[in-house]
């Protein structure tokens, strides 16, 4: 005669399961986005630290209207990583909620049957009884049968006292855990509260800022278009420098000269195989910056009108910040237009990696640079007192996406 009674035991053991299940999905987003959390808050900590940390620094309204627009974005995506990271604590209390409340059922379920058994062995609970039980057997398989069933009846006993532990621990333990998330939750709350104020005091500030430029759109406007013809001017002498050296590989390798490919030496082949197998973990250009303009298009801050066109990505940096190298290769060329902003072309078979708006160089073209080699300097703008590098990958001609390329960019 075997014990069947276990159902309330078997139930709770694929609640538990289920739930482990889902508290681990749970948790594994929980921390991917506390971890994207933490890398915003300190993504605004250096963006007040290079961007606003010397308040006597006169910068140019432009400028500060830019830098607190890309500070806002930053810290609107901290809200909303927050509010993601309050709104599944809301869902895994909730679910802890209902999994006690199925645990305490249960409970009550084992326990009631548990003192049910006690009661039952309570009456039959001498020794003698159980010799007697024993010897009205009518033959010796009926007597096996008995003891078994002794047995297995004593054994049952033990192991329902013991559930009846572990449960109670685990459910001691869920309760412990929904404090903790509530907790959790609460500070969540408020560090939204404080974010949603910074936000609203930047707002203000752009909004003012915005409202005295104005008065004079159409001078800062001019401003903008000229710095973007200026940066246009720079690209196109950049692809002429790449098309030329396209041309160069081409006339040694007997090939046309008309080609958009280069004809890459085996040794150039495997720098930029290289160079491809360290996408996404190539090192950032300076040791310390904030992307303040990333790839692509962009509406300015200032009049929605005129579309900034970003090849690469603007960094903000240090005052005289070194610039290095983020792959070995050869410096290509080295340009220094009319208004001094050095730049410097490195090749990578046939990508290259370039750097804008330099003040001091330590290399020249020909020179073979090893991965973070300092090639220079980054220049400080009198006018606007920034400090940005502009950074950009190609492939051939093609304009390729830093981020892409740059480990946490």
């Amino acid at each position: 005669m075997k014990i069947t009674r276990r159902q309330p035991y078997y139930i709770l053991i694929c609640l538990f399961l289920g739930m482990c299940t889902l508290v681990h999905a749970q948790s594994k987003k929980q921390q991917e986005l506390e971890e994207r959390r933490q890398e915003l808050r300190k993504e605004i900590n250096q963006i007040n630290k290079l961007m606003f940390k010397d308040k006597k620094e006169q910068k140019s309204a432009i400028t500060v209207v830019e830098d607190l627009s890309y500070k806002m974005s930053v810290r609107q995506n901290l809200i909303n990583v927050t509010n993601q990271q309050a709104n599944l604590l809301t869902r895994e209390i909730n679910e802890n909620q209902k999994t006690i409340t199925h645990y305490r059922d249960r409970l009550k379920l084992l326990k009631d049957e548990y003192a049910k058994m006690i009661q039952r062995s309570y009456k039959s609970r001498s020794d003698q009884s159980k010799v007697m039980f024993l010897l009205s057997s009518t033959d010796f398989q009926q007597a096996y049968k008995r003891l078994q069933y002794i047995r297995q009846y004593a054994n049952y006993q033990r192991k329902q006292s013991e559930e009846i532990k572990l449960q109670t621990e685990r459910l001691q333990e869920l309760n412990r855990l929904l404090l903790v998330k509530k907790d959790d939750k609460e500070k969540l709350i408020g560090d939204n509260r404080v974010a949603k104020v910074e936000l609203e005091k930047e707002l203000d500030e752009q909004r003012d800022l915005i409202a005295s430029i104005k008065r004079n759109l159409s001078n800062y406007s001019s401003q903008i278009r000229k710095k973007e013809r200026e940066a246009a001017q720079l690209d196109k002498e950049i692809e002429k420098i790449i098309r030329e050296a396209m041309a160069s590989s081409n006339r040694k390798a007997g090939k046309s000269t008309t080609s958009r490919t280069f004809s890459l030496t085996p040794e150039d082949k495997v720098l930029a195989a290289n160079f491809t197998s360290n996408k996404g973990k190539l090192p950032w250009p300076v040791e310390e910056g904030v992307i303040k303009m990333r790839y692509g298009k962009h509406p300015s801050p200032i009049d929605r009108n005129i579309s900034i066109n970003s090849n690469g990505v603007r960094i903000a940096t240090n005052k005289g910040e070194k610039v290095r190298t983020v792959y070995e290769g050869e410096v290509n060329s080295v340009i220094v237009p009319k208004n001094g902003n050095i730049t410097i072309m490195i090749k990578h078979g046939n990508y290259f990696t370039v750097y804008k708006n330099l003040s001091k160089i330590y290399v020249k073209k020909g020179d073979k640079v090893s991965t973070k080699q300092v090639i220079g300097e980054v220049l400080t703008n009198k006018a606007s007192g920034e400090s940005i590098l502009s950074f950009l990958v190609f492939k051939e001609l093609q304009t390729q996406n830093p981020a892409h390329w740059i480990y946490k960019m």
